[in-house]
């Protein structure tokens, strides 16, 4: 946790001057019985109403500091907590911007989300009770100790007796606590799970009828869940009332005694109510530190888990800048695969294997296959979404290993498989593709990308405001969407990948003709499943089961490769192919 506490330097003033004033507070707290040791020994005693009301005008006047100086401490321990919590989970969640697919397929979407949220609000929380009781909680442990010896050192060994007693009785209860809290942890983490995977996937589990399947599967995590908070909740529970009962049994003992040690002449009444309040503060402050222990217990946990995160090596590094003597050469492919493999985390097979292809600048290149044969792991390649396991993939000569991550991004634009929008306007949806984007730019994108024509038919036309995840669109309209935000970010290569799939023919085809007159230089890989969306490309890659079993113009593979011809076979009439 104190690896995190780098994040609060901000906030060193409110962290160095809360506790202080909390200090400060503390000290006034243990001031107060020994003067109350005045009222009853000395102003009762000679029945002077004038001295009680001076003397207790001096209690009031402490009390006031106490509660000016608590409040103060309070102040501060809420803008360090707050503060220190926002950076923290802005420096988080920019961590994990920075991590490749395979460490986020590592941690899961739940679990990340849990860490930047739950387990974040405990460490703010665990800052703010740190501030707060760390040091006045040992100063009245000690003071009243102290304070309660000065008073009758004989009655302190009724408090000697009662110390080790609650703190037998604490760690009892916290050995068997603690362990269950990272287990509480972990199951909110499955049923984040869960929740997630329902919310995102309402539509399907209500076109499966599976409504109340899923019901009850939220149902038994959240038992589960529920069950074992109650049963660290018992057991933390017990806290209190064990701690209080012990208490009281002292104070019972320290009246008892106490009232024998009055009536012997060897103490005073005021000093036995006063050692009273000191034994009462030094056992509750031995509570608070049970209870302080619990919740830092708790926030270790947690910062062991966003530690994690940003402890992790990450799979892709960048470099900061091109060497100097590495320009790109016109003349080399703009794109080059060269032996390449590629295998996923934690698996034994490779995904791809023996990839060697090269494309020209301007080429408009068609990649097809069956399920699971590569595709959109070959393209996630080429903008570093993974890196190769073996090989090299170069762009414009250069090793996309060498680009820097802004350079990279300019030049690669994906519109991936699954369209994805973001909440707010189409025209802040299309700007993605480049921020500083003029309405011309994104009216010919979305001309281009035929998003126009739903476009212009809507009441706030580009203002339309989008739901989260795109909702209120059809899968087509969010395609068009985002292939117009790929095309307005101008870059030299457009990936998309089986981006045309919930398009009509006859709009995949204007689509691809408007594309290919509009792109200019600009070079084109076309993922797809269907033969007619990528049988006119300059070149086709035929892809099986990881590796390349053709490459060619259409007419070329329908001769000479099997895969491709079967592919076609199952599309398109034989005679129809024979033809083509």
């Amino acid at each position: 946790m104190l690896e995190l506490l780098k994040f609060a330097k901000p906030y060193k003033k409110q962290i160095i001057l809360g506790p202080i004033f909390k200090l400060l507070e503390a000290i006034l707290e243990i001031l107060l019985p020994t003067i109350m040791v005045l009222i009853v020994d000395k102003g009762i005693r000679i029945r002077s109403i004038t001295y009680i009301f001076q003397i207790g005008g001096l209690m009031l006047l402490t009390a006031t500091l106490g509660v000016i100086f608590a409040f103060t401490c309070q102040y501060f321990a809420s803008i360090a907590s707050q503060g220190f919590g926002t950076i923290l989970r802005k420096e988080l969640f920019k961590r994990i911007g920075t991590l490749s697919y395979s460490e986020i397929d590592k941690f899961g979407t739940s679990s990340l989300i849990n860490r930047v949220t739950n387990d974040i609000n405990q460490i703010q929380l665990a800052l703010a009770m740190f501030m707060r009781l760390a040091i006045r909680v040992p100063f009245l442990c000690i003071g009243g100790i102290v304070m309660a010896m000065i008073l009758d050192i004989k009655l302190s060994s009724i408090m000697y007796l009662s110390m080790p007693i609650i703190a037998f009785a604490i760690y009892m209860i916290m050995s068997r606590s603690l362990p269950i809290y990272k287990t509480v942890q972990r199951k909110l983490d499955k049923l984040a799970l869960i929740l997630r995977e329902n919310l995102s996937g309402i539509r399907v589990i209500r076109a499966f009828s599976k409504v109340e399947y899923e019901k009850e599967r939220f149902q038994k995590s959240n038992i589960d869940q529920t069950n074992t908070s109650i049963k660290v909740g018992k057991i933390s529970a017990l806290m209190n009332p064990v701690t209080s009962l012990i208490m009281n049994f002292s104070v019972i003992f320290i009246l008892w005694f106490g009232g024998i040690r009055v009536n012997n002449g060897f103490v005073s009444a005021g000093k036995i109510i006063a050692y009273i309040n000191y034994i009462t503060l030094v056992l509750s402050a031995l509570i608070i530190v049970a209870n302080l222990i619990v919740l830092f217990t708790k926030a270790a946990a947690s910062a062991e888990r966003i530690n994690e995160v940003f402890n992790i090596d990450p799979s892709i590094k960048y470099e900061d800048k091109l060497s100097i003597n590495k320009f790109k050469d016109e003349k080399e492919a703009i794109i080059k695969f060269e032996d390449v493999y590629f295998a996923y985390k934690g698996s034994k097979k490779y995904s791809l294997r023996n990839i060697s292809f090269e494309i020209k600048r301007g080429e408009m290149v068609g990649i097809i296959g069956g399920t699971g044969a590569g595709k959109t792991t070959l393209i996630n390649l080429i903008s570093r979404l993974y890196d190769v396991t073996e090989g090299s993939i170069f762009i414009h000569g250069i090793n996309v290993k060498e680009y820097p991550k802004e350079e990279l991004i300019d030049k690669v634009s994906l519109v991936p498989q699954k369209a994805v929008l973001f909440s707010g306007t189409i025209i802040e949806n299309i700007r993605w593709g480049k921020e500083d984007a003029s309405m011309d730019e994104i009216k010919k994108a979305a001309e281009i990308s035929k998003a126009e024509e739903f476009i212009e038919k809507l009441p706030l036309k580009y203002e339309t405001n989008v739901s989260q995840g795109g909702v209120n669109l059809s899968g087509g309209q969010k395609q068009r969407l985002t292939i117009a935000r790929a095309i307005v970010h101008k870059s030299e290569i457009l990936i998309m990948d089986d981006s045309l799939s919930a398009l009509d023919y006859a709009t995949d085809a204007a689509l691809r003709r408007d594309l290919k007159k509009n792109t200019g230089e600009r070079t084109v890989i076309m993922v797809s499943q269907r033969i007619s969306t990528i049988k006119d490309a300059y070149k086709i890659i035929v892809l099986d089961d990881g590796h390349v079993s053709g490459i060619g113009k259409h007419e070329d593979l329908i001769e000479n490769c099997s895969v491709y011809r079967e592919i076609c076979n199952s599309q398109l009439s034989k005679e129809a192919g024979r033809n083509e």
